[in-house]
């Protein structure tokens, strides 16, 4: 391998994080440099909205890895450093101080922010969103000193602060566009075991509304003005309404860019000295047979080792079955797959829906198996994921019947 190399890394993430420990796992013995805009550690996700949010996870469980193993694997790790541009021809970044820092080859690992409410008032103090560890901090805090929310939006991380909230004690008005909680990703069939688990729990859940304006006594939010003219009061508002790629960097240095970076399975980019993973990546995935984009744990974790191993030189693609899990109240849950709204053609439940213990498989076109959930049922994951990787058209009946164990159904 050619000497004074520097393979730099753009995003102190979770991804960023694993890429440099997989350059070294691969035997890259050169430069690396790990940048990260945030002056915290790289960090896992997950745990903001679930456990950490709680209380129940020490701050330094959260870290990818200790601030000694960085030193210990020779990563130039740069917090509190903003990247602000990329040149492709000299093969260089250009950071805020105006300094600038050669790359060899180049990993994109900028992830995701979270999209701001489009609405007056949304400037007010007491409005906030969730995706930094800063941001939960201020939500936690939130917690135990206020005694209602709004929050506004369905998705994952609005019911996970819904139900954080609540188990707290505070109460929450629950405001959603859509008809149902979940409804783009899971569908009419599944969306309203979320609403009942929610409204069981006493949440103020409204669906099919419009949120005019966030109100506000002496610059802080004091609700929430619906479409209809209605108010719901609240001491605070939360806004989950979804993230979108960071994608600017990208975009200025003139890379392919559609709903994320777009890569090939091997994680690389439309310039080959420049790779992207995580949630900032739109790529070729070889199971599902197309470009996709996924904003989950799991793909965060594992993306980068492929995209690191594709640096130095291996044969190397990106299959894995998109994984993702949600925690709230009582119901844990884990997803497999990926399934386009409505790009499904039928949803087979297995188990007892009304108990919250089942398994629901989404099948597409000739009864292929698409994505599997399970809810409060285990160790069924590698099951449901073979079942996707076959290919193969499902027995629906079998799918159905709990007696039929799924390793048979997925030739295991």
């Amino acid at each position: 391998m050619p000497t004074d190399m520097t393979y730099l890394i753009v995003g102190a993430s979770l991804a960023g994080a694993k890429a440099a420990e997989a350059l070294r796992t691969a035997g890259f013995g050169d430069r690396v440099v790990l940048i990260g805009a945030e002056d915290e550690l790289p960090y896992e996700r997950p745990p903001l909205s679930k456990d950490y949010l709680q209380g129940k996870t020490a701050r330094e469980k959260i870290y990818v890895h200790p601030a000694q193993w960085y030193a210990d694997s020779d990563v130039d790790l740069r917090l509190g450093t903003v990247v602000t541009g990329i040149d492709r021809a000299a093969h260089e970044v250009t950071l805020a101080d105006g300094s600038r820092l050669g790359y060899t080859k180049l990993l994109v690992t900028t992830g995701s922010s979270p999209r701001l409410l489009p609405v007056p008032g949304a400037d007010l103090e007491g409005v906030l969103y969730l995706r930094s560890v800063g941001d939960s901090d201020r939500i936690k805090s939130l917690l135990g000193e206020v005694s209602r929310v709004a929050v506004i939006g369905a998705g994952w991380i609005g019911l996970e602060v819904t139900a954080a909230a609540r188990m707290a004690g505070v109460e929450v008005s629950l405001l959603e566009a859509a008809d149902q909680p979940l409804l783009l990703p899971l569908g009419p069939e599944v969306a309203p075991v979320f609403a009942r688990l929610h409204r069981e729990h006493g949440v103020d859940a409204r669906f099919g509304i419009q949120v005019a304006e966030i109100t506000g006594t002496r610059g802080h939010a004091d609700g929430v003005r619906l479409a209809d003219g209605s108010h719901v009061d609240a001491d605070a508002v939360i806004a989950g309404i979804g993230i979108s790629p960071n994608t600017e960097l990208a975009v200025a240095a003139g890379l392919e860019v559609n709903n994320g970076i777009v890569t090939n399975a091997q994680l690389g980019s439309s310039d080959p000295d420049i790779y992207a993973a995580g949630d900032v990546a739109c790529a070729f995935h070889p199971v599902i047979g197309k470009h996709i984009r996924v904003e989950h744990w799991a793909n965060a974790l594992n993306q980068p080792q492929a995209a690191a191993k594709a640096m130095v030189g291996q044969d190397v693609s990106y299959d894995r079955v998109p994984y993702f899990f949600s925690d709230q109240y009582d119901l844990g849950m884990e997803y497999s797959g990926y399934v386009e709204p409505g790009g499904y053609e039928q949803v087979v439940f297995r188990g007892d829906v009304d108990r919250r213990e089942f398994v629901a498989f989404w099948l597409g076109a000739g009864g292929r198996v698409l994505a599997g959930m399970n809810v409060n049922v285990w160790d069924v994951t590698d099951a449901i994921q073979a079942l996707i990787r076959s290919g193969r058209p499902a027995d629906v009946d079998a799918l159905r019947d709990p007696a039929v164990p799924l390793d048979s159904l997925a030739g295991r």
